[in-house]
């Protein structure tokens, strides 16, 4: 039922966007080129494309780089600043060169569902993106486009519901598998209540440590952890038979989602105790690291270049295998 490919995002160090700008920057990054060729190794049925690749190509160099990969959909990837003003121009210029049909796009830059952090400017975040997304749905429509919205770590199922619904039916949702945990969501109780909606899904998984404070999410090879594959693609199979669907192992540093802080909840909308919560520990309890694990990547323990490298090389090669042995690739 997916067309499983790849997009960068397991691969920051690799390709060069871990620390862009910065001096921990990967010197010998492999770019867009080298992506590319990863994903063609691996014989990727989608492929997910960072608009700062797209943005400093001209149309033609954009037609070219389309026709290039125009047996496979693709995918391009923004986010919203959070400024005001901002459009999707560049987003839907892009997009519609390359011969895309599908923005996936991040709303807010809130990680580990801590809106809370955020305080009163939580709110000033949701009105913007509301507005943003209203009006520059209408542009990707004129320009044939679909926008997917991304459960980024902040935003719930039914709020997501409520921002693709309130912007127009050429906006829908990006489902990362993983990412419910974030917000104190069940996996599989995300894909039901949303699944009618969902147009791309990034395929990512978690292993577990349990705090006082709440649980930290480690990423690991897809199909090798917490994360309920089979049952999310069985609910979202019942929607769509077919689906766009990005590897993406998760991010270099580790979530710590702090959910058994009482403020962590603040902003929230109100929940019925239990229940969705109950399960979704029970899950994360599936693939629990000990409390005293070292917990953190490569990334994190300041090891060199290399050392990174072959770990996101080392998670993508046992996603493929963990994928191809369920029958998806």
């Amino acid at each position: 039922m997916f067309q499983v490919g790849l997009n960068p995002y397991g691969l920051t160090h690799t390709v060069g966007l871990q620390g862009l700008g910065t001096p921990r920057a990967n010197p010998d990054g492999i770019g867009l080129s080298g992506f590319i060729r990863v994903a063609r190794d691996m014989s990727a049925k989608c492929i997910e494309l960072d608009g700062r690749w797209l943005a400093p190509l001209g149309n033609t160099e954009l037609e070219a780089l389309g026709g290039e990969l125009a047996d496979v959909p693709l995918i391009s990837s923004y986010w919203l600043q959070q400024q005001a003003g901002e459009t999707l121009d560049e987003a839907i210029r892009a997009t519609k060169a390359i011969g895309a049909s599908t923005i996936r796009l991040h709303l807010t830059p809130v990680l580990e569902g801590a809106r809370a952090r955020q305080g009163p400017r939580w709110d000033d975040m949701l009105r913007h993106a509301r507005a943003t997304l209203g009006r520059v749905a209408r542009k990707a429509a004129d320009a044939g486009l679909m926008i997917a919205i991304e459960n980024h770590q902040d935003l719930g199922s039914d709020e997501l519901l409520a921002f693709a619904e309130e912007a127009g039916d050429n906006v829908g949702l990006a489902m990362d598998t993983g990412n419910p945990f974030a917000v104190g969501e069940d996996p599989v109780a995300f894909a039901r209540r949303a699944g009618h909606r969902i147009h791309h899904v990034h395929l990512k998984d978690y292993v577990s440590q349990f705090t006082s404070e709440g649980v930290r999410l480690v990423r690991c090879a897809i199909g090798d952890g917490c994360v309920p594959l089979q049952e999310i693609a069985t609910v979202l199979e019942s929607h769509t038979p077919s689906l766009t669907a990005s590897i993406e192992v998760g991010a270099l540093e580790v979530r710590h989602v702090r959910l058994f802080v009482p403020g962590w909840w603040d902003g929230y909308p109100p929940r019925a105790p239990g229940g969705e919560l109950v399960t979704m520990l029970e899950r994360l309890e599936t693939r629990r690291l000990d409390d005293n694990a070292d917990y953190r990547t490569p990334w994190e323990k300041l090891e060199p270049v290399g050392a990174i490298v072959a770990y996101e090389r080392a998670q993508l090669g046992r996603s493929i295998e963990n994928l191809r042995a369920l029958g998806w690739m």
